[in-house]
């Protein structure tokens, strides 16, 4: 069976919500705090340009991971483990072949 066909039932579902919107809440909350971080040091314009350059970036980079369409979520969650915003662990409930296959990425990334 292609990743693309495989078939979510309603509690993977939930799990899936669930462990997705948690990475990406922690992703965001991290991104605040550096940018927290990074205006308290604004000293001139070129400064303000590199902030804008950091977030436009963040958000392209942001914006192209957290896709959440079943037919690529393994690959996602995957991405998200291995960048550790997502603990293998968060993802309980799921197959346990979703699971090996989330496990396998992993360890080839």
């Amino acid at each position: 069976m292609q990743v693309s066909e495989i078939e979510w039932s309603k509690t993977e579902k939930e799990v899936s919500r669930s462990a997705f919107d948690r990475a990406y809440q922690r992703e965001i909350d991290t991104l605040i705090q550096a940018v927290t971080e990074k205006a308290k040091t604004i000293s001139d314009v070129s400064d303000v340009w590199q902030l804008h350059d950091f977030l436009s970036a963040k958000r392209h980079e942001i914006d192209g991971k957290y896709d959440y369409r079943y037919p690529g979520l393994i690959f996602v969650f995957a991405r998200l483990v291995r960048e550790k915003w997502l603990a293998i662990e968060e993802l309980e409930g799921l197959e346990p072949d979703k699971l090996s296959k989330i496990s396998a990425l992993v360890r080839m990334g």
